[in-house]
């Protein structure tokens, strides 16, 4: 190899062609940022084993840059060390904050870096009319944001009912897509057969919830195409991989949501080794990797032919996958593990007006004498959004319900961070594990209310106030004294802070989250962010009180 540092250079690699199904040794020339020439290298009968490999870089095909707590560029100085040059980003969940400024902001800072964003304009905002969000992003703001060709697609259309009743508005939203010529995503969690069908000939391409392989099944039949999901709470690559063989054509990957901790260990890659270790052809996966998303949204992403931009990855083999180095547009950006890039400025911008919380206000009253209550608790899974609804017994003490740890049933809250003095709602949970103290997140999906779950309400309290003190944030809290918090002054869910201190510090309050606080789950925080999506089945808690995300209205009682 020859100065790849320089505007021009020139490699010898292994080139991987993927649409061909082949992998030769050639010499490949860069100049000007563009694949100038490729060259076979005469009389070789193989791969040179002594020589990487080169493949078009990984793509994300559906994340929200927000859930990984690290502004655009910080996120992308992360993924880049692990091959990702592109992603297909929905900034919604700022968009939930600050409306349009918040797309925006994320445009603004994302330019900074040769990174390939591709941000959609949001479609679901806010996602339901059940809860208070801090802005909302109408049909003409979306087609304000289509002016701009950095606006690449609309983003997931959370609003399946309004999509299977033909709902004025949010067809509406969907025909301007058309009329701007950008794919429209999907989000139909649980549909399958006629229902399917009705949401896809909407004029829907793609879905990222299936969490069955007999729902993703029924989605491509009915012409959609199917996002294998693996991020830090929703992980569905078990599930769906079998279908790759048949589907490898209509199949991309994502992450969705990806927390900090995670991104610094991984990204696309890591589902690559995993499908290419079970078996499944190198060459199917990487077209699901890297190029199927690069055709369906339209990126400006180079697929490592002649002419294209000098977007590719060097890896060590086709087994492990270990990224040697990152181009983009021909200059070297990763290396080894390491991103070149310097950090870009980070500005802040926020919309942050809640108020402390006292205990008191956190009660759950019970009718009756008796010593117990029947009670709707939610229960979440481990790796899922969805949850389950469970009629149970809690306990009553002062007349008032109360959390019981020895049975795993907690206290949750949601908490209006737009209404100053607004009382929280409050509900109960089961899943998280905790045997004392308190977690409590301004990362709350989709409209970023203080979400909470805690053992006793003194614990509540402290951690809800955490958070508010910092206008955003991550806070857990154990016994008197033990208290942790993750500032977030970007929306209340973005740091400013470089990605692997971001990771650090989040890894902390991960392992006291489990350690010392006792939960079970993989990623607490990232499935506590979930507990107030309304539009994912069965039970969750908005500010304004527990919804049946099933029959799409508030529960009774």
């Amino acid at each position: 190899m020859q100065n790849d540092m320089a505007a021009e250079f020139v490699l010898s690699v292994n080139l991987v062609d993927i649409p061909a199904r082949t992998v030769c040794p050639v010499v490949l020339r860069v100049a000007d940022g563009r694949v100038a020439a490729i060259e076979p290298v005469a009389g070789a009968s193989g791969p040179d084993p002594a020589w990487p490999y080169a493949l078009p870089g990984f793509v994300d095909a559906h994340v929200h840059v927000e859930s990984s707590l690290l502004v655009p560029s910080e996120f992308a100085r992360l993924a880049l060390a692990h091959g990702t040059v592109a992603t297909v980003s929905d900034p919604h969940e700022i968009g939930n904050v600050l409306g349009v400024s918040g797309v925006q902001y994320m445009l603004d800072n994302a330019a900074q870096g040769p990174f390939k964003f591709c941000f959609g304009a949001p479609s679901c905002v806010p996602a339901t009319p059940f809860e208070t969000a801090g802005a909302e992003i109408t049909a003409a703001d979306i087609e304000q944001l289509f002016q701009n060709p950095a606006i690449g697609y609309l983003a997931e259309m959370m609003n399946w009912p309004g999509v299977l009743n033909r709902d004025p508005g949010v067809l509406e939203k969907i025909e301007l897509a058309h009329r701007y010529g950008r794919p429209v995503d999907g989000h139909a969690p649980g549909l399958q057969g006629a229902d399917a069908e009705r949401y896809a000939s909407a004029g829907i391409a793609t879905d990222h919830e299936c969490f069955t392989a007999a729902e993703a099944a029924d989605k491509l039949a009915a012409g959609m195409k199917v996002l294998i999901r693996e991020g830090s709470a929703a992980r569905n690559f078990d599930a769906l991989i079998e279908l790759l063989p048949q589907h490898y054509e209509q199949l991309m990957f994502c992450s969705d949501d990806k927390h900090p901790d995670t991104l610094l260990l991984g990204h696309i890659n890591q589902l690559v080794q995993r499908a290419v270790a079970l078996g499944y052809s190198v060459f199917d996966v990487l077209q699901v990797a890297c190029l199927n998303p690069v055709a369906h949204y339209s990126l400006p992403v180079g697929q490592l032919r002649t002419g294209d931009p000098a977007d590719f990855i060097l890896v060590d083999n086709l087994t492990d996958f270990q990224v040697l180095k990152t181009y983009l547009n021909g200059e070297l950006v990763a290396e080894n593990g390491r991103c070149l890039l310097p950090p870009a400025p980070v500005a802040l911008a926020n919309n942050f007006h809640a108020q402390p919380v006292a205990a008191a206000a956190l009660a759950a009253p019970a009718t009756g004498t008796g010593t117990e209550a029947l009670t709707p608790v939610m229960e979440c899974f481990d790796g899922q959004l969805i949850t389950a609804r469970r009629d149970l017994l809690v306990p009553v003490a002062g007349s008032r319900r109360q959390p019981d740890p020895s049975q795993d049933v907690l206290k949750l809250v949601v908490l209006n961070r737009y209404t100053p003095g607004a009382p929280p709602a409050v509900a109960f949970i089961k899943g998280f594990g905790l045997k004392q103290g308190a977690l409590a997140s301004s990362v709350g999906h989709d409209s970023h209310n203080i979400t909470a779950v805690g053992c006793d309400d003194d614990s509540l309290a402290r951690a809800i106030n955490l958070v508010v003190q910092a206008r955003g944030g991550l806070a857990a809290v154990g016994a008197p004294g033990e208290e942790h918090l993750l500032p977030l002054p970007v929306a209340g869910l973005m740091s400013d802070r470089p990605g692997p201190e971001v990771a650090a510090a989040y890894s902390a309050l991960d392992a006291f989250a489990k350690t010392q606080l006792g939960s079970g789950l993989q990623a607490p925080f990232m499935t506590l962010s979930f507990m107030a999506l309304l539009v994912i089945p069965s039970l969750k808690l908005s500010d304004k009180g527990l919804f049946d995300g099933e029959k799409f209205e508030f529960v009774q009682g």
